[in-house]
């Protein structure tokens, strides 16, 4: 199949930004919407790139932004809920998906890649979970031969502007001491750019039609290591307490009603599963997983960290 225009919902995030400067060393040409056009000018210098001013939730302006696009990417996703109208679960992973359908049907549109994630089913036991599963499995249902569809489930992402390792270090920074609800849960890393090249390798490949693949990286962490990673990156000394899973549970109550909802119930719910894959798919799209080790102590670490980490990259030969 060949693709000459793209349009990304969600690319002016962390993850699309990743997406649309790896298509933007191919002919395609890029389309991102975005609610607030001024605001995502930085994007702009990206070659080949299209910024639209556009409410992806308002059906007629989805279809007629699709119009003689060839492929749609879906990253739009939230990991707590709004208080506004449309920033609720359904609204963003349910109710959005069934117009990006609709409007893919209705505008002729023949290719979609599906941003799911790790532990995304009907059935989970947190609503972030299940309305993910729900998006995931309406948008595999749509597959056919007018509009092929790929799955993707990526475990955490990291990378210089992720919201999960800086999350943490912005934490560790505040407070000497740091109660960490689910200590034990486990996740499975994966760099933003192997995400963008897993888009990349099979936009245009029918291989990949009709099928889900899980994104991984190469070690398996506990949340208690992962956040002990982020302190010792830093060069700082931090009481990390491991909660017990009541204490966890009752973080979630009572943090949820903070302003920016640092860690809420749902939150909780979702550790109850580990985010790991059953089959890393990045081998198999020829995709080699990159560690957390090599790319994180160039963007959280300390002085001495970061020291290291540049000799290391010029013994490698990498600082060309």
């Amino acid at each position: 199949m060949r693709i000459n225009s793209v349009c990304i919902l969600g690319g002016t995030g962390f993850i699309g930004r990743q997406i649309a400067n790896r298509l933007a060393n191919t002919p395609i040409q890029i389309k991102v919407l975005t609610r607030h056009r001024e605001r995502n000018r930085h994007l702009l210098p990206i070659p080949n790139l299209q910024l639209f001013e556009a409410n992806v939730h308002d059906p007629e302006h989805l279809q007629n932004h699709l119009e003689g696009v060839d492929a749609v990417i879906n990253l739009v996703a939230i990991l707590n809920e709004g208080r506004k109208p449309g920033q609720r679960f359904e609204d963003i992973h349910v109710h959005l998906v069934e117009k990006l359908l609709v409007a893919c049907r209705e505008s002729g549109v023949k290719r979609l890649l599906h941003m799911s994630a790790l532990g995304a089913d009907p059935e989970g036991p947190s609503r972030y979970q299940q309305t993910k599963g729900e998006g995931e499995r309406m948008a595999l249902a749509a597959h056919n031969r007018d509009l092929a569809v790929t799955v993707f489930k990526p475990s955490v992402v990291f990378g210089p502007a992720d919201t999960f390792l800086n999350t943490f270090a912005g934490m560790l920074k505040l407070a000497p001491m740091m109660p960490l609800p689910t200590p034990g849960a486990r996740f499975q890393p994966v760099y933003v750019d192997d995400v963008a090249a897993a888009f990349e390798a099979t936009l245009e490949h029918r291989d990949s039609f009709g099928q889900t693949y899980e994104l991984g990286g190469p070690h398996i962490y506990t949340l208690e290591a992962l956040v002990r990673y982020v302190a010792e990156l830093l060069e700082l000394r931090r009481a990390i307490i491991g909660l017990p899973d009541s204490l966890s549970r009752l973080q979630g109550r009572l943090l949820q009603h903070f302003p920016g909802k640092p860690y809420t119930l749902d939150n909780y719910l979702s550790t109850q599963v580990d985010n790991v894959c059953q089959h890393n798919a990045l081998p198999d799209l020829g995709i080699h997983p990159t560690a957390l080790e090599a790319v994180a102590p160039g963007y959280l670490g300390g002085t001495r960290t970061r020291y290291r980490y540049d000799e290391w990259r010029r013994e490698a030969g990498r600082d060309n």
